[in-house]
């Protein structure tokens, strides 16, 4: 019972992180502007704004949270 909830949540959450990361706007174009654009955020250059930042946290807590589910689906022993 346990693991199919956690399997049921882990599908919701997989499909919700598709979504956001999909939704994001692209911040770079191609493989130079993706070196570049790296730098620049690592150095404090770019900001996220508005929507953008909104995305940013859910994308990180999303992520952190398909991490642990995976983990405890994995397991196996409740």
């Amino acid at each position: 019972m346990l693991h199919t909830v956690l399997m049921t949540l882990l599908i919701i959450v997989a499909i919700a992180l598709i979504i956001v990361v999909l939704l994001q706007s692209s911040k770079s174009t191609g493989l130079s502007g993706a070196i570049s654009g790296g730098a620049e955020q690592l150095f404090g250059k770019q900001k996220a704004r508005g929507i953008d930042a909104v995305l940013h946290r859910i994308t990180v807590v999303l992520s952190v949270l398909f991490f642990v589910l995976t983990l405890l689906v994995s397991y196996g022993k409740f």
